[in-house]
């Protein structure tokens, strides 16, 4: 059975990672369009290397919660078919256990080289332009996917949605493309949908099973359920 997961904000708001908008639609008291975009670092550049090394501080400061240790125990009883697709530039999944994962928006904990595209392993703070470390060059900036920016990895999740027996959508609105269409995508070739969110969403198909309630309570009694059946 391969299983296909995708995570949003959703599944690391109860460690405490606040979630990509607020009622107004701010992001962290911030206006999208001056902290999320290439224009944004262009204009102000010290705005937005502050605005992600305050990011970067706070997710180290959380810890994993039981919906990320649910996929990561997932992972450890079937391996290699199961996937997990996070749009989070978070590391929990990976602090949880997760190995078999892709961050289609980026890590904080990368940094990017304009000069030379490194993507070097990157902790400490980049508003004093340190150097990188491939090309010394003073041109560091966040390796997370702004908008107007093409996601990672896009190649390999399109096959293993196609591929997939399960597709499971934790914590996501189902707004931002192209992860809204891989629902859809999935059910087209013929795989189990589910929804676990906090609050139904309007996509573009009805899942085949959707439920709602914490993350933290609907990801582990899923993975209950799904090695109840794979044992």
């Amino acid at each position: 059975m391969r299983i296909v997961v995708l995570t949003g904000a959703g599944i690391s708001a109860e460690s405490g990672v606040p979630t990509f908008r607020d009622a107004g639609g701010l992001w962290e008291g911030h206006r999208v369009e001056d902290v999320a975009t290439p224009e944004a670092f262009e204009r102000d550049p010290h705005t937005v290397q502050a605005f992600y090394d305050a990011r970067r501080r706070a997710a180290a400061s959380v810890e994993p919660n039981a919906a990320h240790c649910a996929l990561a125990r997932l992972e450890a009883a079937l391996g290699d078919d199961v996937l997990v697709v996070t749009q989070n530039v978070d590391d929990l999944h990976e602090r949880a256990g997760t190995r078999n994962l892709v961050h289609m928006h980026g890590e904080l904990n990368r940094a990017l080289c304009a000069v030379c595209g490194a993507r070097p392993e990157w902790r400490a703070d980049l508003i004093d332009r340190p150097p990188c470390p491939a090309c010394g060059a003073r041109a560091l900036r966040p390796d997370v996917v702004w908008f107007g920016e093409m996601p990672y990895d896009l190649d390999r999740i399109e096959r293993a949605v196609i591929a997939c027996d399960v597709f499971v959508s934790i914590g996501t609105s189902g707004s931002v493309y192209p992860a809204a269409g891989y629902a859809a995508l999935a059910s087209a070739f013929g795989a189990r949908t589910v929804e676990l969110n906090l609050e139904a969403t309007d996509g573009l198909m009805p899942f085949d099973v959707a439920r709602t309630g914490p993350a933290s309570v609907l990801v582990a009694e899923w993975v209950d359920e799904v090695l109840a059946v794979a044992e």
